[in-house]
This record gives structure tokens, C-alpha cells and sequence, in this order.
């Protein structure tokens, strides 16, 4: 199995706000995404550039893993927010507004021939229609090395913003956009991760979205303030009983009298083979989030 790396809680930091990214230092999220795209004002654009990947080469991070957010591909700062994301060497650099896998293979090229550290990966937002009616192909893309992508970001505020469908309590009109998403995540072995929650007072609200998304089949939540970060790591593990059966269910088929049958009698119910796939996905991931 290749190692896990948890992904419950994917929190964007501002890249112009210095007090921020040394804040971020402290909080308990998977993953930043340290933005240098809507947060950040136009004449803010280089001084926040400057700013984020000088925490990146810094450190102090822990084990969170780094990302920068680029501007888009076509904007005036693009090729100069991927130059210095490059140098400054995070685990993995995000671009918005991904439409189409040549996008990927292109940026990947840049890296290539910049001498990229290899280690780098690529992150796509998925945020346009024509990102959504081609999300298969860009997700394909991933089977090419060079174009380093590892995870897709669905961008929920501009989907909604480019189709004019409504937020609503279950997310009614997205649903097919982010399941469409997920499918094609899946058929191309990468990560992905749920869009924002915009109301930060709205706890319910907060966590019936996150839990919505963990049985959609997203890694995480991408989140907007730290006060989320508790309820996304929460919702987004395994708890005491879910890890408790899958053990159970890996001990079972570990059973010499076990051993060669594809499906096994378990405390009343039926557990096949896939079940124990299943099950060992869910020790590591719990083991990824203990270390």
C-alpha cells in the first residue's frame, strides 16, 4: 500500500499576512495552503510571494504539509509565483483554476526544466465548468510523471460563482459536480479534498458538511479558519469502533484456517476479501494520523 498522508484538515493561510503564516506554525491542521491568490490583494501580490516562501525555506512547520497556492495560469504574476514556489521547495504547489490536463503536463514541464526538486507535487483546483465536464481527463493526467499531480482541491466558491447554483443545506446542486470529482480522483489514484464551509459561526452547519464529504469519499476539508481544524480532524479519522473492526477484521482473515478463503463468517455478518482491503486502509490511516 502506498503510505498515507493524512489530508482531514486543509487550512488556507494568507500569504500576505505575516502574523498569520508564523500562527500557522501552531495549529493542529494536516496540511496549509499558504495562498498568494484571493487572499491576497493585487499590491500585495510580491511582497506576500516573498513573505510565504520565506516561511516555506524557514520551517518551524512540523510535519504539516506545505503548499503554495500560485495565481492562475495567464495572470501577471503566474510564472513568477511558480519560479519562487519552486525554489523554495514545498511539498507540493496549487493551481487554480485547472480546465484541462495540458495545463498539468505544462507546468510540469516548467518544473522539469527548472531542475524542480522531484518531490514536489502538484495540486489542481477544480473550480470551472470545463474543469468539471473534463475532471476524468485531468485526473488521467496524474499517470504521467511529469505532470507531479497529487491531489485535487474542489473549488466550491467559484463553481458557484460560474453556474450560479445555490449553497444549500446538502449541497443538492453540487452533489453530481463533486461525486463526478471523487470518481475520477479514485480512477486515477490521487487525494481529494472537499471544498470550503463559508459560515465559520455555523458549527452545525460546519460539521454536517464535513461528515457529508467523509461519506462522499473526500480525504478532507479544505477550511477557512482555524477555529474548524478540531471538527475536520475529528470527522475525518477513523473513531474507536471503526478502527476496532477493521482490526478485527484483519486478525480474522490472518487466521490460518482463513487463509485462502475469500469470504469469512464475522460476528454475524459476511466480510469478504475487499473488506479486509478496506479495513487495512483504515489501521494506516490511523496509524499516519497517530505519528
Amino acid at each position: 500500500m502506498t503510505p498515507i498522508r493524512p489530508r482531514r484538515s486543509v487550512l488556507y493561510m494568507p500569504g500576505s499576512n505575516a502574523r498569520a503564516l508564523e500562527k500557522a506554525r501552531e495549529i493542529a491542521a494536516d496540511a496549509l495552503i499558504l495562498d498568494l491568490e484571493d487572499a491576497v490583494a493585487p499590491d500585495a501580490k510580491e511582497m506576500a510571494r516573498e513573505q510565504v516562501c520565506a516561511a516555506v525555506k524557514a520551517g518551524g512547520y512540523g510535519r504539516r504539509e506545505l503548499v503554495i497556492r500560485t495565481n492562475g495560469l495567464g495572470t501577471p504574476w503566474f510564472a513568477a509565483d511558480l519560479a519562487a514556489a519552486a525554489d523554495a521547495k514545498p511539498d507540493a504547489i496549487l493551481i487554480p483554476k485547472v480546465s484541462s490536463p495540458e495545463t498539468l503536463i505544462e507546468i510540469g514541464h516548467t518544473l522539469t526544466s527548472r531542475w524542480a526538486d522531484p518531490a514536489i507535487r502538484i495540486w489542481a483546483m477544480i473550480e470551472t465548468p470545463l474543469a468539471i465536464l473534463d475532471v476524468e481527463k485531468i485526473a488521467r493526467a496524474a499517470r504521467a510523471p511529469t505532470s507531479r499531480l497529487a491531489c485535487f482541491v474542489m473549488g466550491t466558491n467559484d463553481l458557484a460563482k460560474e453556474t450560479r447554483a445555490r449553497f444549500v443545506p446538502g449541497r443538492a446542486p453540487m452533489l453530481p459536480w463533486l461525486t463526478s470529482a471523487i470518481l475520477a480522483a479514485r480512477a486515477h489514484g490521487i487525494d481529494i479534498v472537499d471544498g470550503v464551509y463559508n459560515e465559520i459561526r455555523d458549527e452545525a452547519g460546519f460539521l454536517a458538511e464535513c461528515e457529508q464529504g467523509r461519506d462522499l469519499g473526500f480525504d478532507g476539508k479544505t477550511l477557512i479558519h482555524p477555529s474548524q481544524v478540531a471538527a475536520a480532524n475529528t470527522v475525518f479519522a477513523p473513531d474507536d469502533a471503526e478502527l476496532t473492526r477493521a482490526r478485527a477484521i484483519i486478525a480474522a482473515f490472518d487466521e490460518p484456517e482463513n487463509a485462502g478463503k475469500g469470504a469469512i463468517q464475522l460476528d454475524g455478518r459476511m466480510v469478504e476479501r475487499l473488506h479486509a482491503e478496506m479495513a487495512t486502509r483504515v489501521v494506516a490511516l490511523a496509524e499516519a494520523i497517530a505519528a
